[in-house]
């Protein structure tokens, strides 16, 4: 087998810390509801709600154009992560050599190599299809936007805002996972260096992400 038991146990730890923390913020609506994730739900049902009440609603665009663009230039460079990738899966024997030269890591064989990197790849691709599925859907919120009726009419736009936040809160939670895509991908490049680097990142990054959603000074804040 190219792997070794420890690189085994390295690879259920990271599968567990991703598949368990996505499972419970996202499936477990005792904990979801907790979430910076939930809380921010409601704000941007909020948001559409006085929306529907102005009259010039350039400054409401303008914010989802802004929300486009970091979606956007995150799956950018996805690609180039590919791209990266690509370029490291087609030159092992340099990449080990690099690898070899550094302070503790454990040098892969060819096929470890391979598997690895391909690991990356996979990462890296559901996360360019999550990040583009969110850029679609703030697209497609901001249409919606743009059919709000005017103030006057509206109790007519009730069914169109609660569209709209419905479809821009599916764009942040695709962006929220393609970000965690990131994260996570971050944790399995440190399985190139040693399995037990890739147990310590995935801890670390659950503990960052838990931090983030559920203990940080923007979750109070939010949810005050």
């Amino acid at each position: 087998m190219p792997f070794s038991l420890l690189d085994l146990l390295a690879l259920a730890v990271f599968a567990a810390c991703w598949l368990g923390y996505a499972t419970a913020v996202d499936r477990i609506p005792s904990i979801r509801a907790r979430s910076v994730i939930t809380a921010m739900d409601e704000h941007r049902r909020r948001w559409m709600w006085a929306t529907l009440s102005r009259e010039n609603r350039i400054a409401d665009m303008s914010a989802i154009g802004n929300l486009m663009n970091s979606t956007s230039f995150l799956a950018t460079t996805s690609i180039f992560i590919l791209g990266g990738l690509v370029a490291m899966l087609s030159a092992s024997d340099l990449g080990r050599r690099v690898v070899a030269a550094l302070p503790w890591s454990e040098v892969p064989g060819e096929a470890a190599w391979e598997l690895k990197i391909a690991l990356l790849l996979l990462i890296f691709v559901n996360t360019f299809f999550e990040l583009t599925w969110a850029l679609r859907q703030f697209n497609y919120g901001s249409i919606l936007i743009g059919g709000f009726p005017p103030p006057a009419e509206g109790e007519k736009g009730a069914r169109q805002v609660e569209a709209a936040a419905a479809v821009l809160n599916r764009a942040a939670r695709h962006f929220n996972t393609g970000l965690r895509s990131y994260y996570f991908g971050l944790a399995a490049l440190a399985w190139i260096l040693h399995p037990l680097a890739l147990i310590a990142a995935s801890l670390f990054v659950v503990r960052v992400l838990h931090r983030r959603e559920f203990r940080s000074a923007v979750h109070d804040a939010v949810r005050t």
